[in-house]
């Protein structure tokens, strides 16, 4: 297992993720040469997004933190990032065992059709369900209950990802491309649950769209513009109390055209990883119609295709289109105000809130780019989660500093935003841990019963999840992301 450790440390999600594909690649019927070249793009592509997100991410916690000292926001439970939690993962022997047997495990459900997402094709993502199950052997000393946590979360993850996955799909333009990491999937659940609501309230009729703000500003609709414009504005509010200093004005505009920047590089970069997917998806697509027409000689609609099956991706893929990166954006000052305001909240979210573009992308999808419903939805989803975070920080600080974690000094308790703030997990988590058989069973019976209504309804289910996507207002215009 310490070699394991040592070779993912080593080696990281640049090298095993395009070794992956290289495989997949030959798997679907490429040859050696295209398939080591689709593995290169995929190693371009996540090392350009790496690139990006590190040089990105300490600048928007400068800015963070001068937020949090304007409004005099202080909380006993500190986002450190999600970082210590994958050195965590990795440290433990769950984690490790679950690294191990969970592939094989993926392959398997793949193979016998529980799951039509091939999850192996994401396989750095599987130390958040390696996470989980650490923390609850941290609680519970229960081996095999911790294993079977790690396993339940991967089978959900896979539900709640076929579930979105024709939506995905679709709404990134990226034919039978799927994502399913744990931390981000089950936003799912407050997306479709909330959507009549805001339909209600006439939230679908809004023009706050990438695609109309486009259409109705000219030139000042473009990405590069539009993020000026925000980075200007979150800017201008981390320094309003210093806006008689020329430092001030430096962060200002330099965080202006820094923002601008990667709302416009980001896709450009998207479109290089897209390259190492787009042919195996487009080779799976062929197969899946050969083998229609050799059949039944009709070509069958995707929707309604039992065998249509999906590649799972990293998030960053989506990351940079135009309604994702603004409304992540947008949600770092409204989650630091809701910190503030929550009675009873303990958690200061930090380093995590430059990954909200990756956390709301089921959410973007399902609306159909509809920025107001993301950002209404995330309010309710995330405020819930800043809750989860605060009973979590206790267990997540003292579980991540046995697994081998160094806690900053002059911090008490820690916490992963993007991890811990997750309603869904850990009401799973708790059902686990409190070793009782009902609520577990429970958590099972509600699995397979959602399981079946997939199986037997899932174009039904895509059917539905299209329909309310599309009474949301939509110019026909190409997004900067679509070109």
């Amino acid at each position: 297992m310490n070699t394991i450790n040592f070779f993912f440390n080593s080696f990281g999600t640049t090298i095993v993720i395009p070794t992956t594909i290289f495989i997949i690649a030959l798997f679907v019927g490429y040859d050696p040469k295209k398939s080591l070249l689709y593995g290169l793009y995929a190693g371009i592509g996540l090392t350009g997004f790496s690139w990006i997100i590190n040089q990105f991410t300490p600048i928007v916690i400068k800015i963070v933190y001068k937020m949090v000292n304007n409004t005099g926001i202080k909380s006993p439970i500190v986002d450190i990032g999600w970082e210590a939690g994958a050195v965590a993962s990795f440290g433990s022997a769950i984690g490790l065992t679950f690294f191990i047997f969970g592939l094989l495990v993926e392959i398997i459900l793949f193979a016998t059709r529980i799951t039509k997402v091939f999850m192996p094709s994401n396989l750095w993502n599987n130390f958040v369900f390696m996470l989980w199950g650490s923390l609850a052997f941290y609680v519970t000393h229960d081996w095999w209950l911790s294993l079977g946590l790690s396993f339940f979360m991967l089978l959900y993850t896979l539900l709640f990802a076929e579930i979105q996955a024709d939506r995905w799909s679709t709404y990134y333009k990226s034919k039978n491309i799927t994502v399913c990491s744990a931390q981000n999937i089950v936003q799912t659940i407050p997306a479709i649950l909330l959507d009549p609501l805001w339909n209600r309230l006439g939230f679908n009729r809004t023009t706050l769209t990438p695609t109309t703000l486009k259409h109705k500003l000219g030139i000042f609709g473009e990405s590069p513009i539009l993020g000026a414009a925000l980075g200007l504005f979150i800017s201008l509010i981390a320094n309003i109390k210093e806006l008689n200093q020329v430092s001030a004005w430096e962060q200002i505009f330099q965080f202006t055209i820094q923002l601008s920047a990667v709302i416009t590089i980001f896709p450009l970069i998207a479109t290089v990883f897209n390259m190492a997917f787009t042919p195996l998806a487009e080779q799976i697509d062929k197969s899946r119609k050969q083998k229609q027409k050799s059949n039944s000689g009709i070509e069958i609609n995707p929707i309604h295709d039992k065998k249509r099956w999906f590649l799972a991706v990293d998030d960053s893929v989506g990351y940079g289109e135009s309604a994702t990166i603004i409304s992540g954006i947008v949600l770092i000052p409204i989650m630091l105000i809701l910190a503030f305001l929550l009675p009873g909240n303990k958690t200061l979210p930090i380093v995590d809130l430059v990954l909200l573009p990756f956390m709301v992308e089921s959410i973007v999808a399902i609306t159909n780019g509809n920025i107001l419903k993301v950002i209404a939805t995330s309010i309710v989803w995330f405020s819930l989660g800043l809750y989860t975070a605060s009973w979590l920080g206790p267990i997540y600080t003292h579980a991540i500093a046995h697994y081998g974690v160094t806690i900053p000094s002059g911090i008490i308790l820690v916490t992963s935003f993007s991890l811990m703030a997750q309603p869904f997990n850990a009401l799973i988590f708790t059902a686990f841990i409190s070793r009782n058989p009902f609520w577990i069973s429970l958590c099972i019976i509600i699995y397979l019963i959602l399981l079946f209504i997939l199986r037997r309804y899932r174009s039904q289910i895509w059917i539905y999840l299209n329909k309310m996507a599309a009474k949301n207002i939509q110019i026909k215009h190409k997004s900067s992301f679509q070109k």
